[in-house]
């Protein structure tokens, strides 16, 4: 699917627009791109069955849960992006991926913006960072030069087949050279072509009202966690960050940190059965058997089966019923 209704040249195909045309259709409505962050199939199909159009592909949710080790640049180009391939291959959602710094110079940038492309995802976004980079809110960051991210821009409009395949752009400046060079690096990067602009870290309402109001592109913000106050960027609601002027907001953090609270509360209900050798029955605390199933798309595979395979094989799989042995929660809330 990476270049469904796309022909040859990477144009759009007659009747079906590109996935970087609708995902920059969204972008730049009126009313702000809500981009929760997702990191693994599980999550993405999770996002997807709440009816989000779009998601980000979070670089620290993908590196962290991957490789079991911090947001230090230690995930390179090849792993990133079989994670984003796979987040396109089990979803319709318009997938915004996270290219770190590209992997190099403007020629390497130029090749992972073809590798991402080809991945099926609509978008993605790079930042100034010196490489190896780091998590936009640890300490210890360094940038380029602005000259040098300029020209990793122009190769990355110049790599896409789709003309409309969104570059969004991301400074990490705010932390070390401030708010005023920020914006200039957010309108530079806007001249080379950047379609969607950020400066991460902002560390107070009044600085994302300012860099909104001083861009020239649309401005993504950082929302972290999403539902949890942290010690950076100051915690607002998705109308809130609309009021301001912003036009996308990712949640990078919330659903791996989501995901970490639930396993934990897992264990220690696990470690109080082997410790009082009673058994711990709460459904509350974990999904069923069945509704695991239909989260990650058994249905599907089960459709597939009753289209695709012969009587004999139905029997042979499932006996003289012929019915899968999962049942979908809704179809059998039909049959109840």
């Amino acid at each position: 699917m990476a270049n469904a209704g796309m022909t040859s040249d990477g144009s759009a195909s007659a009747g079906k627009l590109s996935a970087g045309k609708r995902l920059r259709t969204l972008i730049e409505a009126p009313e702000i791109l809500v981009l929760p962050g997702v990191f693994d199939g599980f999550s993405t199909r999770l996002v997807s069955r709440f009816g989000y159009k779009a998601a980000f592909i979070t670089g620290s949710g993908v590196s962290e849960s991957r490789l079991g080790q911090p947001d230090v640049g230690l995930m390179g180009l090849e792993e990133n992006v079989a994670a984003a391939r796979a987040m396109a291959a089990c979803s319709d959602m318009l997938l915004l991926a996270d290219a770190d710094t590209g992997y190099g110079n403007a020629v390497n940038v130029y090749h992972t913006v073809r590798a991402f492309e080809r991945a099926g995802v609509a978008g993605l976004m790079l930042e100034d960072q010196v490489w190896p980079k780091r998590c936009g809110h640890m300490r210890g960051k360094e940038v380029i030069a602005a000259e040098e991210m300029v020209q990793k821009i122009r190769a990355a409009v110049a790599a896409r087949s789709d003309p409309d395949f969104v570059i969004k752009s991301r400074t990490d400046v705010l932390a070390t050279h401030g708010l005023d060079e920020a914006i200039r690096r957010l309108n530079l990067y806007a001249e080379a072509g950047a379609d969607l602009l950020f400066a991460d870290a902002a560390m107070s309402t009044e600085h994302i009202a300012a860099i909104a109001k001083n861009v020239s592109k649309p401005l993504s913000v950082n929302m972290g966690f999403g539902i949890r106050q942290r010690s950076t960027t100051p915690l607002l609601s998705a109308a809130q960050l609309q009021a301001l002027g912003v036009a996308a907001v990712i949640y990078p953090r919330m659903l791996t940190a989501c995901a970490l609270a639930g396993m934990r509360n897992g264990m220690q209900l696990l470690q109080q059965s082997l410790a009082t050798g009673q058994v711990v029955d709460r459904p509350d605390a974990l999904v069923s058997f069945e509704e695991l199933h239909d989260i990650i798309g058994m249905h599907e595979v089960e459709d597939l089966e009753q289209r695709f395979l012969t009587p004999a094989q139905l029997e042979a799989k499932y006996g003289a019923c012929k019915t899968a042995s999962i049942a979908h929660p809704a179809k059998a809330r039909q049959r109840a």
